[in-house]
């Protein structure tokens, strides 16, 4: 008796990119000058330039506004922003936005180099 044949398996094509999973954004929030006050701030911008924004640069799921918001209200919240935070600075980066999880990882790390070099007093947690 001949063996059946088996069932060819079909191929798997490599899962898309669903829109969904662009949604992730780097956000940068404008900290009070006041934070210029705290040490450890200090000591992590030696290379501060003189009348330069002082910044908090981050990135989430969550759109920025709803994310400044939460910041603000004390979730999940970074101490430089909660206490010293006034408004998103969105003409820093909106136009990285929206991206893929990996993508805001990097540019997260990117942007606060970026605005560091530039002689931004720069935070990022």
């Amino acid at each position: 008796m001949p063996k059946p044949k088996p069932k060819p398996v079909p191929k798997r094509k490599p899962p898309r990119a669903s829109p969904r999973s662009h949604h992730y954004s780097v956000y940068v929030v404008e900290l009070s000058d006041r934070v210029w006050n705290v040490a450890r701030f200090r000591e992590a911008n030696p290379g501060h330039v003189l009348g330069k924004p002082f910044v908090y640069v981050g990135m989430t799921g969550l759109d920025p506004d709803l994310r400044f918001d939460r910041h603000m209200a004390g979730v999940q919240s970074n101490r430089f922003v909660r206490e010293y935070g006034l408004r998103l600075l969105p003409q820093l980066y909106a136009v990285f936005n929206p991206m893929p999880y990996a993508g805001a990882c990097e540019m997260e790390v990117e942007l606060g180099i970026s605005l560091r070099e530039a002689g931004y007093g720069v935070w990022q947690a």
